[in-house]
């Protein structure tokens, strides 16, 4: 299924992101991958500290199987 990943701003709000990548990913490059979205979509500057995101599996116990991230703000 799919990772979500949400980030903290600097409005106080929380911003969630769909990332699609595979069940073992790392959690860096998950947080990374939502982060870097999160910059380039022009969003109120978000925390770049890995300990501030939220990180959970969405789905049974099987993944993706692309190796390559993509993510859709949810």
């Amino acid at each position: 299924m799919f990772w979500m990943v949400g980030l903290l701003a600097r409005d106080g709000r929380q911003y969630v992101y769909r990332v699609y990548a595979p069940r073992e990913a790392l959690p860096a490059d998950l947080f990374w991958a939502a982060f870097h979205h999160h910059e380039e979509d022009g969003a109120p500057r978000a925390s770049d500290s890995f300990d501030a995101a939220e990180i959970w599996w969405i789905g049974d116990g099987t993944g993706p199987t692309a190796a390559e991230l993509t993510v859709h703000q949810y």
